[in-house]
């Protein structure tokens, strides 16, 4: 006896259409990025996000298209996210100002990046969240205020505290607070 009130999960659907689907959501990525990585991990992605929206109410039913549709949706936040983190480090800009007309060696610039990214991963993820919402991700002090859940005041002085940590950390003065 079967309860009328129990529906058998949509998610299966998209379980039927995978072995046909994921070569051409695949190919799509591979043929946009040129990484293999990143398409593997783009398509795991759009995969579990067409899970998610297949058991949403009025979801569309599955098919290859549609899939593709998603992996697109997928590859564009990615570009947008690294486009971000670019731009984030862009505004930071070198270092030191002294010589404006100098070009820098390209490999300074992402050696600074590099560091910029280490120390970052050593602050608490309270501090970490709130820098990278406001300078990686570009969001206003309200806004990240609202992400994490504080006033803005509170926000404020977090993100004092947050650059003071990161720049004494960056400098080497890690050991003489």
């Amino acid at each position: 006896m079967t309860d009328p009130r129990v529906r058998p999960d949509p998610a299966l659907g998209l379980l039927e259409l995978y072995d046909d689907a994921l070569p051409h959501v695949y190919g799509y990525l591979l043929a946009r990025c040129r990484d293999v990585t990143l398409a593997e991990d783009l398509a795991a992605d759009s995969f579990l996000a067409a899970v998610h929206a297949v058991r949403k109410p009025g979801a569309p039913q599955p098919s290859v298209p549609w899939l593709i549709g998603v992996a697109r949706h997928k590859l564009a936040d990615h570009w947008r996210r690294v486009e971000r983190e670019q731009r984030g480090l862009r505004l930071l800009g070198p270092l030191d100002t002294a010589e404006p007309d100098q070009v820098e060696d390209p490999w300074d610039i992402a050696v600074d990046a590099i560091r910029a990214r280490e120390v970052l991963a050593t602050l608490g993820p309270h501090h970490r969240a709130a820098l990278t919402l406001r300078y990686l991700d570009g969001l206003p002090v309200p806004e990240v205020a609202r992400h994490l859940d504080r006033t803005v005041h509170a926000t404020e002085a977090l993100l004092v505290r947050a650059r003071c940590a990161f720049r004494r950390i960056y400098q080497g003065e890690e050991g003489s607070s």
